[in-house]
């Protein structure tokens, strides 16, 4: 099942989107929804709060008076806390109960207003933030829902910028637009990401690629490669648990101002290959499913036996992310061998810019990425000798996370 995060400040507009993505098709599970039914009258979850905050936060009646709260959470981060220690957990196990309610093939958009705020853009496949301005949602809060000016800056201040929102953003929609193409832009996303991801996700495929290969250069913040790459690393490390060992961003794109395919090479390293396929279908689920066939890397010369280079190899299920997935052992050949090269081109201005001329002229005069890759592979040898030397030079360990 593909879970999607939607997410935004508040005003944003979440709301637009959501039924947007409903009338397509998806299934809606609302935290706000689900959080004003955990603090019900007479639930644990509302007798839980009272304890906390007192009765001034109930309504006559005994319900909850959540303008009372909001005066108290949103200009204060403890009081704000201490809330979410008592509310989270309790929308986190309904949310299961509805998930499981779900049919198998759903396409489940889970509306969660504080994705970035609590850390949990890891738990989704896709996150989808939805952008407007700060003034624009100033305006929103005071004109549609009769906030005071100081009350509804409380409230956004309370939350991540935009910035830190468009760190976790798979995708963004800005919500300032007319309606109609708000909307478009929505089916758009839909059609051409959100559905073949999920296709892929239940049939344990890989995105199809094909094409020359075609370099650029890297791109700009607050959506780097290295920012990227650590949002995916965050979603296998969760995947995979704890075997997995490490989480690395490698190859070209790992280099600062290197240009490279828009591919991000990940690096997973496991205590053994057999661990690398007990965590193969916890990877595929979450959206990574496994290559076939066997994966060797290309060995060198001072350890020429290819069954010490052997790996395991995933890829992406999402159409609009490609990502190579190298899954080796901790301190083996392969594994070293990746960080140290990344780590030299980070530290060798000449190497960094022999191997971008090298990838230019490969790229070049090559009619697709196979081949590209395989014209690059005997560069690989030929620079181990000095690859080794900046190694014992530098004393040069790898880092260890």
């Amino acid at each position: 099942m593909l879970h999607i995060g939607l997410t935004g400040g508040i005003a944003a507009g979440k709301s637009t989107i959501a039924a947007a993505l409903t009338d397509l098709g998806a299934h809606l599970i609302d935290a706000d929804v689900i959080a004003r039914e955990v603090v019900e009258p007479g639930t644990p979850g509302l007798r839980a709060v009272v304890e906390a905050f007192g009765d001034g936060v109930l309504t006559a009646d005994g319900a909850l008076d959540r303008p009372a709260l909001g005066r108290v959470i949103f200009r204060d981060d403890d009081a704000r806390a201490r809330l979410n220690a008592i509310v989270h957990p309790l929308v986190g196990e309904a949310t299961k109960a509805r998930v499981r309610a779900l049919p198998a093939d759903a396409i489940a958009v889970h509306d969660v207003p504080l994705i970035v705020e609590n850390g949990l853009a890891a738990g989704y496949h896709l996150v989808l933030v939805v952008g407007a301005s700060a003034d624009v949602r100033l305006d929103r809060l005071v004109a549609d829902r009769g906030m005071t000016p100081e009350d509804a800056l409380a409230r956004i201040a309370a939350q991540a910028d935009d910035e830190a929102r468009r760190r976790v953003a798979d995708v963004w929609i800005d919500n300032e637009r007319h309606p109609d193409e708000v909307r478009a832009a929505v089916g758009q996303v839909w059609r051409s990401r959100i559905v073949p991801y999920a296709r892929n996700l239940e049939a344990g495929a890989v995105a199809a690629r094909s094409g020359r290969a075609v370099l650029v250069e890297p791109p700009e913040p607050p959506r780097t490669w290295a920012v990227q790459a650590d949002q995916i690393l965050a979603r296998l490390r969760r995947a995979g648990g704890e075997r997995v060992r490490s989480a690395e961003h490698i190859g070209s794109t790992a280099v600062p101002g290197l240009v490279a395919k828009d591919v991000l090479d990940l690096q997973l390293g496991v205590d053994t290959l057999a661990d690398a396929d007990r965590i193969a279908e916890a990877l595929g689920r979450a959206g990574f499913p496994v290559r076939a066939g066997e994966w060797v890397d290309t060995s060198k010369p001072n350890e020429p036996d290819a069954r010490r280079w052997d790996k395991r190899l995933h890829g992406n299920a999402d159409p609009c992310r490609a990502v190579n997935l190298h899954v080796r052992v901790v301190g083996g050949l392969g594994w070293t061998y990746a960080l140290a090269f990344r780590d030299w081109l980070r530290a060798d201005d000449a190497a960094r810019e022999e191997y971008a001329a090298l990838k230019r002229r490969t790229a070049s005069a090559t009619a697709d990425t196979g081949a590209y890759a395989a014209a690059k592979e005997p560069w690989f040898t030929q620079v181990w000798p000095r690859l080794q030397a900046w190694v014992d030079a530098e004393r040069w360990q790898p880092p260890t996370r």
